[in-house]
């Protein structure tokens, strides 16, 4: 399926479409009705004369106008309502932590459902090449891990819903627990996993917010096509993500220009050696982001501060944000123990903080009992695609084995 998105680039809700849209990895032609007068016309007869946006326009010439994710996700076709209101486990989070956990215990016989407020395959489904995941010698994309990993849950009856936020955890006095659905919709569950990975940090500094979507971006995959034949393309960061990230945006841009806040790169040898032999890459190191300008509503200039104080502008096309992630765990931030940097702690570390058990927590159980969190959102993650595969197996085993003793 191939659409169109009518809006403007200063427009909240078009980019959270267009987000939408690339996390599924649904083709789609953007057109700015700001730039476009047919496109604008468009938009006014869908509308009854009103330039209401984003209008998102159909191969069978249906639209939808100003949809939120889940009606979008319905057009799509992908299913957005439970089949039943009782499980035996909840998965939150669609990653390859969730997703494998979801398929060991299906296969087990656990009636399981996996929610996920975007697109199944988490920030992996997103990744351009997965170069390290076992098995694969020649690497494999991140888009066909994800179809591959779906496709194996299914196999074993795993349900799956999108576009669906999860408000809270709670119980529900009957040793189960409720999960509030952002649609006010209640499932139960005797055990709920939490794999709701995390997300990556971002600059807060000004302008960031004004030209989100417009130049500024968090994900290379899904953004940096839009940027093809740019001469500069800037990435700010100095790990693993912005290292990977530049050489993969160096598909579109003639040049790269890498700001990284200390005075040498942190990403592994591999990735940074990469890195520093390619001459198209400019490394700009002790370098602090102080603000983000444009004109007509589009990113076009950087201006950072060196060690020394000095200011210097960098004139780009756009600016991809890698600097580190924060965990999605605030619908549970008052619920289970965690870490100071809002990552859930598990198992054995947290054998003081259980809620009046006597027991020792199973592997990867929060404080709650009957809840469980693998991969990038648990305290102690590697962060890796691999590991979260193994966390999620993991912790379906764990779960497996809680269940017997309810």
């Amino acid at each position: 399926m191939t659409l169109k998105v009518y809006g403007a680039v200063w427009c909240p809700d078009c980019q959270r479409s267009k987000k939408f849209l690339s996390e599924l990895q649904v083709q789609y032609q953007w057109v700015d009705i700001e730039q476009d007068e047919q496109g604008r016309e468009l938009v006014e007869a869908k509308n009854n004369g009103k330039r209401i946006i984003p209008t998102i326009v159909f191969d069978d010439e249906t639209f939808l106008v100003e949809p939120s994710n889940a009606e979008l996700a319905r057009k799509l076709g992908l299913q957005t309502k439970p089949n039943r209101t009782v499980y035996d486990l909840i998965v939150i989070g669609g990653g390859p932590s969730g997703l494998t956990a979801a398929l060991y215990a299906a296969r087990e016989g656990i009636q399981t459902l996996v929610i996920d407020r975007s697109a199944l395959g988490g920030q992996a489904g997103i990744t351009a090449m997965l170069e390290n995941f076992p098995g694969f010698p020649d690497g494999v994309s991140g888009k066909e891990f994800t179809e591959r990993l779906t496709q194996q849950a299914k196999r074993f009856s795993v349900e799956t819903l999108q576009a669906q936020d999860v408000l809270s955890i709670q119980p529900d006095g009957f040793g189960c627990h409720t999960v509030q659905l952002s649609d006010q919709t209640e499932l139960s569950a005797y055990v709920v996993l939490i794999a709701t990975g995390a997300t990556y940090r971002r600059l807060n500094v000004q302008g960031e917010d004004d030209y989100i979507g417009a130049g500024v971006h968090y994900c290379a995959t899904c953004d940096g096509p839009f940027y093809k034949g740019a001469e500069n393309i800037t990435v700010v960061g100095g790990g693993n993500s912005a290292a990977e990230e530049s050489m993969h945006l160096l598909k579109f841009a003639e040049r790269i220009q890498l700001l990284v806040r200390g005075d040498q790169l942190t990403a592994s040898k591999t990735a940074a050696d990469a890195v520093l032999t390619d001459t198209r890459i400019d490394i700009h190191y002790n370098a602090q982001v102080m603000r983000l300008d444009g004109v007509s509503g589009k990113l076009d200039k950087v201006t950072y501060k060196d060690q020394a104080g000095q200011s210097h502008q960098v004139i780009t096309s756009a600016v991809f944000v890698f600097i580190g992630q924060r965990p999605n765990t605030g619908f549970v931030q008052d619920r289970v123990v965690m870490d100071q940097a809002g990552f859930i702690i598990t198992g054995h570390d947290l054998t003081h903080h259980m809620d009046g058990l006597t027991r020792s927590p199973f592997n990867m159980e929060t404080s709650i009992p009957g809840i469980f969190a693998a991969g990038d959102c648990r305290a102690g993650s590697t962060k890796q695609v691999a590991s979260a595969v193994g966390e999620g197996a993991s912790a379906a085993i764990a779960i497996r084995e809680y269940l017997k003793t309810i």
